[in-house]
């Protein structure tokens, strides 16, 4: 990776901000699945996504305006593949969370 000129800080902070970010959403989508109402339900979800999304989306575009002359794409590639596996893991979480809330009622 070091050949490939990959920012292993950037990777370290990237990969730190989305398990907190990741922790953030869980916390907001799993409360909309306790919700009572669909509304807030549709509302907290989409909004954990959308919230997750754009906050990504202005990081590596703040990266890529800091670094113009020494951006790696390695490094994007790689934040973006941190992004895809936190939001799996999430997904697939919240799906055990649901079925576990729905056998409950």
């Amino acid at each position: 990776m070091l050949d490939n000129g990959v920012h292993h800080n950037v990777l370290l902070f990237g990969n730190l901000a989305l398990a907190l970010l990741s922790a953030f959403t869980y916390n907001m989508s799993r409360k909309g699945v306790q919700a009572e109402s669909n509304s807030i339900f549709m509302l907290r979800v989409y909004g954990a996504m959308i919230t997750r999304m754009m906050l990504c989306l202005a990081g590596i575009t703040i990266y890529a305006v800091v670094n113009r002359s020494n951006t790696s794409r390695y490094t994007i590639f790689m934040l973006m593949f941190f992004y895809a596996v936190y939001s799996i893991c999430e997904n697939v979480s919240l799906q055990k969370f649901t079925r576990q809330h729905k056998s409950q009622q």
